[in-house]
């Protein structure tokens, strides 16, 4: 199977929640063998994990990260097209008085420039990437 889809970070972090959204948790047993993740998701999960105490919840995503992150999903990089695509529309977003986090442009262009529908629980943020197809899995 192809990869279709890339999921945000909030997307990922939706299936470690003590009761996933039903609707996420069928979408990713649906797509399974199709998902995709930017380096940048793994950096961002990462960094969560560092900051967090050490306690049981950090064992748990210790865990998650470990045996079910790292091993199930595609890592895409941030490459040199992807690097292009960011940097123009991060200069056409600005120069209409759009500021969005620099990361969400990394994961954005990551998505856009390999051909995939990015997955996230925050539509409105990627709303205004020109040639990004994005969709949430939460029933709305």
């Amino acid at each position: 199977m192809s990869l279709r889809y890339l999921l945000d970070t909030n997307a990922i972090s939706e299936l470690n929640r003590e009761h996933p959204d039903p609707h996420v948790q069928r979408k990713f047993d649906e797509n399974a063998g199709s998902l995709a993740a930017a380096t940048i998701s793994w950096h961002e999960m990462l960094y969560a994990l560092r900051r967090m105490p050490e306690s049981r919840r950090r064992r748990s995503v210790e865990t998650f990260l470990s045996d079910f992150v790292r091993p199930f999903f595609v890592f895409l990089p941030y490459t040199l097209e992807a690097a292009a695509w960011h940097a123009d529309e991060r200069a056409r977003l600005e120069a209409a008085g759009r500021m969005p986090p620099f990361a969400d442009g990394q994961i954005a262009a990551v998505a856009a420039t390999n051909g995939l529908v990015l997955v996230t629980d925050n539509l409105r943020d990627f709303a205004h990437f020109k040639g990004l197809r994005v969709e949430s899995w939460k029933k709305g």
